[in-house]
């Protein structure tokens, strides 16, 4: 089993930028893909971006493209999420999570399901 524990949200203005962190610990780490996702009060949760296990694929949300930027360091156990160019519409609860399979290759269908392991979520608020 895995603990996935994400950090780095907070309030910032619109145009801002934050760097959230997910830090896993009890399973290798660098097998794995790992994804963002995001949940909004009243709204469905939403897959916002995927990092391939070797970090060579990455996935992108319409709605984050462009602004947001996936990476990973495996030595680390953690994975990052920078989010530039804020906007209100980005506030939420941000949530990293781990993929259920070794070594996937191919992360761009992934969904929600794929992922087995989550962590507790960190919030953004982001101000106009």
């Amino acid at each position: 089993q895995v603990q996935l524990v994400e950090s780095g949200g907070g309030l910032v203005q619109a145009g801002g930028s934050l760097r959230l962190s997910c830090v896993a610990s009890g399973r290798t780490f660098s097998r794995y893909a790992m994804g963002w996702f995001r949940q909004a009060p009243g709204k469905e949760r939403e897959f916002i971006a995927a990092i391939s296990w070797s970090g060579e694929n990455r996935y992108y949300s319409d709605s984050v493209k462009g602004r947001f930027t996936v990476s990973r360091d495996n030595a680390k156990n953690t994975v990052y999420l920078q989010m530039n160019s804020l906007k209100p519409e980005d506030t939420a609860a941000y949530y990293c999570a781990q993929d259920r399979m070794m070594s996937r290759i191919t992360i761009v269908t992934m969904t929600s399901t794929d992922f087995g392991s989550w962590g507790q979520g960190t919030q953004v608020t982001v101000s106009s």
